[in-house]
Order: C-alpha cells, then sequence, then structure tokens
C-alpha cells in the first residue's frame, strides 16, 4: 500500500505559500508517504506577483502578508536561486525540506527578504545550519532543477493542467488531483480527505 505527494510549487508564489501547510498537514499525519516537491521556478525576474493576488489568497488562506512584502508586491520576482537551493535540499537532505521551505516563505512573504541573490540567503543558511554548495546561487537553474522542470512538464501533460501550485496524491495505482483551493483556509481538512482515499 504505497502512496505518494507530488507538489508543484514555486517558493515565491503566493499561492503556494498557502498550500504549503497542507503539504506539511499530510507529511504530519501520514509520515510514511513519499512527497515529491518540485519547484517550477516561473518567477524568474521579468514577472511579479501583483497586489490583487495578494488580497485574494488572505481572503481564502490562513497565511499573512507583512507591509515589509507588500510595499515590494509589484517589484520582479526571481525564484532561480530559490528553485536551486530547494532541488538540491529534496535531493541531499529531503527530511529539512519543509523546515526549509517554510523559513524561506517566512523570510519572503513576512520578513520581505526578495530571496534574489546570494546574499539574500547567508542570515538564512546560518540559522538553519545548511551547507550549501556554491553551484546553488548560480543566477541561472542548475542541471538537478533543469530535470525537475523536465519532469514537472511531463506531470503536468498527464495531469491535464499546467497550473500550480499542484498537489497530486498517487496510491497504489489510482492518482488523484487534490482541489487544494477548498482547504487553504483550514489545512487540516485535507487530512481526513486524503485519508479516505488510501483507505480506497
Amino acid at each position: 500500500m504505497s502512496s505518494e505527494l507530488y507538489f508543484i510549487y514555486d517558493s515565491h508564489c503566493p499561492w503556494s505559500y498557502a498550500a504549503t501547510p497542507l503539504v506539511v498537514a499530510l507529511s504530519e499525519a501520514f509520515p510514511e508517504m513519499e512527497i515529491h516537491a518540485w519547484h517550477c521556478a516561473n518567477y524568474d525576474g521579468g514577472n511579479s506577483v501583483g497586489f490583487n493576488t495578494i488580497k485574494s489568497v488572505e481572503r481564502e488562506s490562513d497565511v499573512t502578508f507583512s507591509q515589509k512584502y507588500m510595499r515590494f508586491v509589484d517589484s520582479p520576482k526571481n525564484s532561480i536561486i530559490s528553485a536551486n537551493l530547494l532541488t538540491w535540499l529534496a535531493t541531499k537532505q529531503s527530511d529539512k525540506f519543509l523546515p526549509v521551505l517554510q523559513a524561506m516563505q517566512h523570510e519572503h512573504f513576512v520578513e520581505g527578504n526578495s530571496l534574489g541573490k546570494k546574499i539574500d540567503f547567508f542570515e538564512l543558511s546560518e540559522e538553519l545550519k545548511l551547507s550549501i554548495p556554491n553551484k546553488v546561487f548560480k543566477e541561472e537553474l542548475s542541471k538537478d532543477a533543469m530535470f525537475v522542470q523536465s519532469d514537472i512538464s511531463e506531470l503536468q501533460e498527464f495531469m491535464g493542467t499546467a497550473a500550480f501550485p499542484a498537489l497530486l496524491l498517487v496510491h497504489n495505482d489510482n492518482a488523484v488531483l487534490l482541489n487544494h483551493a477548498q482547504y487553504l483556509s483550514n489545512p487540516k481538512s485535507i487530512v481526513s480527505d486524503v485519508s479516505k482515499q488510501l483507505q480506497d
């Protein structure tokens, strides 16, 4: 009875920030479930988030955004280094992945850290005791992160959508695209629904 969860996200995406607590809730409720977290690197320095998006996320979820973040909400975002870092972490130290993702999202959406350049990660890596290799800090996608983009494309083709964040639950031979939007205001509520899926 194997179960896996595929989480397609972007560290700089407000909707992904709101969906992360769902993944945490599932991870805590089902420690045997294998989680594949794939960063889609949507923000490449040429696109921003927008005030209206933030207001929508606030209305539909539990997460909060600080004034420090809101001041720069319309500025271009760049999640390339974050994609490299989180891909490296998911491969090398997967047990640290969720705590580090949560810390990075707090740093970005609450502390207002753009997490766009190497220097932006110094304090974070010290606090989290991470020995991050230099290849992570290149301002272009690493080879590993590029492989993940290929995996994401294949999975999106299978799911029939390129929308993200996305949560795909695979249990035995069944795959179910979870409607994460309905759980955003109460992350724990996803656990009982997934529990039923796992019993089928």
